[in-house]
């Protein structure tokens, strides 16, 4: 059974309940459930098959795959072993999502040096390349990335001066781009195969995946051509569906998307404070920029301005992030280090009471912050101690933001009016959150805390992760080779029966070497014909090599 798993980076530091994750299980191909640990609660699982049985994954499980097969690819292109990562995430990523990328990359073996947002990273590629058009001066330049990828949709205002970029405002949606302009398609065939055939493919995952696939292929037909072909041979119960889709109902139908990106920018300009008439240039990138009806609605939106297009749309994030890599390893380049200045995609704060939140952190806020403090006067008198929650978000509710831990004082007595909690805020290059709290009464410290991270994998469970990581990998090889030792069996035997029925005779002066070789044969063929299990390598093997001995070297 073939597991086919997507987007992960759309779950990953998500919980559970949240509505864009729930929003896709109608066409998701795989199975996205609850995790039963009373102790992470709301965290979601993917559900996949594994050797027959059923095995739950953490989005930061696959994630770590990812980054994993790509750890083998590097190495296997430098010959050298591959340490140390600089992993790009969307700028809109919250803490949650951004401290579970930097798990999936410890347990795909990484230590990494720097989590880089990829509107910033693509700014690093635009720099690198006006540098060699020598485009890059004393002016400052006023540059907005527009990076519409498979999941995420990132806007950013950046300005650069000679060597250095600063991010003055980023907005965003992090479950917004190609995959849910494939999901809108996939959507409209299911309905067209119901109407057609009276079979509804819904809950069929491998049906989902196969029309996932096709869908996201007419898309990127559709940016070059009017109408695209959707052809799957046996998609369900032996039928065949085929339909078409023009360039015009893809966009009626994703249109109200597209709007939407037209917003974000907007907003970036807006927290930003500058005018789109001062923005230089406007680079686009992520594979989904290319849709020609985007790329029309940004131009008409910048008042039919020029867009930049001569940065690779798929490659510019890696390129840049490669650059910051060779930078942070104490490389140089072009001969200068690029300075560079990102900010906090959203607000950040704590919970008052009546549920009202007090941002400590607004959005757009230049990182590292080495502190922000804030006190609060004790509001009762607390016998048992008191907690208190920290949230990320511009609501004004914290119920409406998103919860990113908890901090807790036990067993004092802390009288109000002469108590008073200090709360200590702090952000990394990364953006990554660090929460501390202490308590003073009557000026004297009694107490101090730090924040523990809601959902957050334990280091514990890291180390289980990285073990499992390797298991899997192991068995991963030992598949490979066992398919290839049965490969190498399959194509000797071939060439052996081919070069018997070429010469037609049986030599009758030795029947018993003859009906010894025959009986080999045979042995190799019931082999071949079982399925072989990895404990079955080394008799694989040794059956190529009896057959070897025994008729020599077989040239197909």
């Amino acid at each position: 059974m073939i597991n086919f798993v997507t987007d992960a980076k759309r779950l990953i530091g998500r919980r559970f309940r949240d509505n864009n994750l729930q929003n896709d299980t109608d066409v998701r191909p795989f199975k996205v459930i609850n995790t039963i640990d009373p102790g992470k609660t709301d965290q979601p699982m993917i559900s996949v098959n594994y050797l027959g049985k059923e095995k739950k994954f953490t989005p930061e499980e696959i994630s770590a795959m990812t980054l994993a097969k790509m750890k083998a690819v590097a190495e296997a292109f430098t010959g050298s072993i591959v340490n140390h990562a600089v992993i790009s995430v969307p700028a809109f990523f919250n803490d949650s999502q951004r401290r579970a990328t930097k798990h999936a990359g410890f347990i795909a073996g990484f230590n990494v040096v720097h989590i880089i947002n990829e509107p910033t990273a693509t700014a690093m590629a635009y720099y690198d390349l006006e540098m060699k058009m020598n485009r890059i001066n004393k002016n400052p330049k006023i540059v907005l990335v527009f990076d519409l990828g498979g999941g995420t949709f990132d806007v950013s205002l950046v300005v650069i001066e000679k060597a250095r970029i600063t991010v003055k405002a980023v907005s965003g949606d992090t479950h917004l781009g190609g995959a849910d302009f494939d999901n809108r398609m996939v959507r409209g065939f299911v309905m067209e195969f119901e109407q057609k055939h009276k079979k509804d493919i819904s809950k069929n995952a491998g049906a989902l995946a196969r029309l996932r696939v096709a869908s996201e292929k007419a898309k990127r037909v559709l940016s070059l051509l009017p109408q695209a072909d959707v052809q799957i041979d046996c998609l369900f119960e032996d039928i065949d569906f085929n339909s078409t889709i023009t360039r015009a109902s893809f966009e009626h139908l994703n249109m109200d998307l597209f709007e939407k990106c037209i917003d974000i920018v907007e907003q970036c300009l807006s927290y930003a404070g500058v005018n789109k008439l001062a923005v230089h240039d406007i680079v686009l990138v992520g594979g989904s920029s290319r849709i020609p009806k985007v790329q029309q609605m940004v131009q008409e939106f910048f008042n039919g301005k020029e867009l930049c297009k001569h940065v690779h749309a798929d490659e510019a994030v890696a390129f840049g992030a490669a650059m910051h890599a060779f930078s942070k390893s104490n490389g140089t380049i072009t001969n200068k280090d690029i300075v560079l200045s990102d900010v906090t995609p959203l607000p950040l704060g704590v919970e008052l009471i009546y549920g009202k939140m007090d941002f400590i952190i607004p959005m757009n806020e230049p990182i590292p912050i080495k502190f922000r403090h804030r006190s609060y006067p004790l509001a009762e008198d607390s016998y048992n101690g008191f907690k208190f929650g920290v949230y990320e978000g511009d609501q004004t509710n914290v119920k409406d933001n998103n919860y990113l831990g908890l901090c807790e004082f036990f067993c004092y007595h802390f009288p109000r009016g002469t108590t008073y909690i200090h709360v200590y805020f702090s952000v990394d290059e990364d953006g990554l959150l660090s929460v501390s709290a202490e308590v003073k009464e009557m000026g004297r410290l009694s107490q101090r805390i730090y924040m523990n991270h809601h959902g957050r994998l334990t280091q514990t469970e890291i180390v289980r992760m990285i073990n499992e990581a390797e298991h899997y990998k192991a068995q991963i090889e030992k598949r490979r080779k066992l398919l290839q030792e049965k490969s190498d069996l399959e194509n000797y035997v071939k060439n052996i029966s081919d070069g018997l029925d070429d010469e037609g005779t049986i030599d009758i002066n030795d029947l018993e070497l003859e009906r010894m070789k025959q009986a080999a044969l045979d042995s190799a063929l019931q082999l071949l014909e079982r399925n072989s299990d990895l404990s079955e390598i080394s008799v694989l093997a040794y059956k190529l090599e009896e057959l070897k001995n025994i008729f020599g070297d077989f040239e197909s």
